[in-house]
């Protein structure tokens, strides 16, 4: 899809009429076509496009207008956006520009007003930077406002400028752990990442003490989050979700901007409860996470819809609610839309096969089928991970419904693809998980084997076996054991205490 295609499907209904009510205040010519080329990508009419230009279709024309669409959709989304989401620290800037500008004409009185609420906004929004402009200007005019208390403008603005650099030293140790674990879930890469993560840590001086906004804690919880799914290991993060916890307790969200941050923090913190098996704690967080999005339906809401119906699922399935875990995400998955991430429905698709297979239903070849895409487009889209993931849940779907030849194929694919890929990241664990298996569909016998058996145990052993998706597929070979299914096995593996 190209660029004006992709920026039209981001527009609902009504802003797509407002957006034309835009171009026609601005069209000073009636003879502009921009309105009609609008209209017809926006109804995907391809006809209608080509007679605009008459029967010799102009190409040159056709791109100069589509480009000059392109700039007015742009200006048009960031109007949009600034008004909707920022409104505040659009007010903030505005009477910090004005005050510039009475300073200019030693309107001064009125000038230190302005800022005196410039400066309140930001305070309140976390805008570090503005609000650094802001002290900046009230030293700068210090001497004129016979109120002032220097010793405290002093205070504010060096309390303001640590919390500025430790917000850009979070951003600098943001931005360069995404780009590594992009390169590590998108690519493949190779690396050490606890090592890489300790160090980028310590070489930007990170602590979670210093906290001071929203912004910064979702930062530092998106790369615990990263960090916790590649190692398949939550543990570690318990006093991420304590800190976090006491964190929002102490702060009030009075505006969207807290909000978008808020809306993740709420979202992480649920999805690390889960993982480590605490279910009531994660369903808490999941209620506060709707009535907020309930609350922002119009902002940024919708994002997290799918992720919430998907969290919302994973707890009742592994509290023991099967028939209803499966219900949330077929009713999740019925009200996706095209604004849906791909990701978010891929995630749905996948809990979907995994919940009908540890039941042993047979309608989990039938929704496996529905993952058509190529293991190339999975890995380049949603990751090594979720591709690995993916492709053992395959082996177990074709294992558990008697396709053995095909079962067998797919160990042999995913070892000559994966293989080296999982010794060097030191996941031998799902290699041994792969060779189980195998053995257990050539030889269906060996499952009453003392090895075969001691060999399932060792891997429970591991600490990162208390995962509950490592869990499951655990669960899958001991039920080949027993007579018993999968789901019933995660059950009682779960049953197990916990600190």
């Amino acid at each position: 899809m190209q660029a004006l295609e992709e920026l039209v499907s981001l527009l609902t209904v009504a802003e797509k009429e407002s957006f034309k009510s835009f171009l026609a205040h601005k069209n000073t010519r009636k003879d502009v076509k921009n309105i009609q080329l609008f209209q017809s990508i926006a109804t995907n009419d391809i006809s209608t496009i080509k007679k605009l230009f008459g029967p010799t279709f102009n190409t040159v024309a056709y791109h100069v207008l589509r480009k000059r669409l392109v700039d007015n959709l742009l200006h048009f989304l960031a109007k949009k956006t600034f008004q909707d989401n920022r409104i505040e620290a659009y007010a903030a800037l505005r009477l910090t520009l004005v005050a510039k500008t009475l300073l200019d004409n030693r309107l001064y009185k009125i000038a230190f007003k302005c800022l005196a609420k410039a400066d309140g906004i930001a305070a309140e929004l976390e805008q570090f930077s503005l609000r650094n402009e802001i002290l900046l200007l009230k030293l700068q005019y210090a001497h004129l406002d016979v109120n002032l208390d220097l010793t405290q403008l002093s205070r504010l603005f060096l309390a303001n400028q640590k919390q500025m650099h430790y917000e850009a030293k979070v951003n600098l140790a943001y931005a360069y752990l995404r780009q590594e674990l992009q390169a590590i879930q998108l690519q493949g890469k190779i690396l050490n990442l606890s090592a890489l993560i300790k160090a980028t840590v310590r070489r930007f001086a990170i602590s979670l003490r210093e906290v001071m906004s929203f912004k910064s804690l979702y930062q530092i919880l998106y790369i615990a989050n990263a960090y916790a799914a590649i190692q398949q290991n939550y543990s570690p993060l318990k006093r991420y979700v304590h800190y976090a916890h006491t964190f929002m307790e102490r702060r009030t969200v009075r505006s969207p901007y807290h909000s978008y941050y808020h809306l993740y923090v709420l979202y992480y913190l649920a999805n690390f409860s889960l993982r480590n098996r605490y279910f009531d704690r994660s369903l808490t967080y999941l209620s506060q996470l709707q009535q907020l999005i309930k609350e922002h339906k119009h902002h940024y809401g919708a994002l997290f819809t799918e992720r919430y119906g998907l969290l919302l699922a994973l707890n009742q399935h592994f509290m023991g609610q099967a028939t209803t875990a499966l219900a949330t995400i077929e009713k999740t998955l019925a009200a996706v839309s095209r604004k849906s991430k791909a990701e978010d429905v891929a995630d749905l698709q996948l809990c979907r096969i995994m919940f009908l297979t540890q039941n042993n239903d047979v309608a989990a070849v039938k929704e496996l089928g529905k993952l058509q895409h190529s293991d190339n487009w999975y890995e380049k889209n949603l990751g090594m991970l979720w591709t690995i993931r993916k492709n053992l849940l395959s082996i177990v779907v074709y294992a558990q419904n008697k396709d053995a030849d095909l079962a067998l194929s797919r160990c042999v694919s995913f070892r000559r693809r994966y293989k080296q890929y999982l010794r060097q990241t030191d996941e031998h664990r799902v290699l041994t998980f792969v060779a189980l298996l195998e053995e257990s569909i050539q030889r269906p016998y060996v499952v009453k084997d003392k090895n075969f058996l001691r060999r399932i145990e060792t891997l429970l052993e591991k600490e990162t076996a208390q995962d509950i998706f490592t869990l499951s597929f655990i669960a899958w070979l001991i039920a080949l054991t027993e007579q018993a299914s999968a789901y019933e096995i995660v059950q009682r593996l779960l049953h197990g205490s916990h600190d």
